[in-house]
């Protein structure tokens, strides 16, 4: 599996940094967020480095709808029934400020903090 040594997320899937895991398989890990606009915040990401969304093709479309279909899962498991917001920003115009693909899953009761 492809990973950068300077990445921060995947040092996180290295077992190099710790982080809350609330999912992790072969393909995916999921954990909470350590700065969350809602009381459920979650990130899904590829154990395999992909830098942004842009650079993502059609080899990924499998990893892409695993990780789709996971938040709905996911939420549900964390308690959130009243909707949730999934979110993936890509590249500096995008706001993206971890270079490796990742899906932020947020629910919970509003108002939120952001978002």
């Amino acid at each position: 599996m492809s990973a950068d040594p300077n990445c921060i997320f995947c040092k996180i899937v290295a077992g190099q940094i710790p982080s809350k895991k609330v999912h992790e398989d072969e393909q995916v890990l999921a954990f909470h967020d350590i700065h969350p606009w809602a009381p459920v915040h979650v990130l899904i990401i590829p154990k395999l480095h992909i830098a942004t969304l842009a650079d993502v093709g059609p080899e990924h479309d499998a990893l892409l709808g695993h990780m789709l279909g996971l938040a709905p899962r996911l939420m549900k498991q964390l308690g959130v029934t009243n909707g949730f917001r999934t979110l993936i920003n890509t590249g500096p115009d995008g706001l993206q400020e971890v270079y490796h693909l990742h899906m932020h899953v947020m629910g919970g009761p509003r108002p939120w903090s952001k978002g």
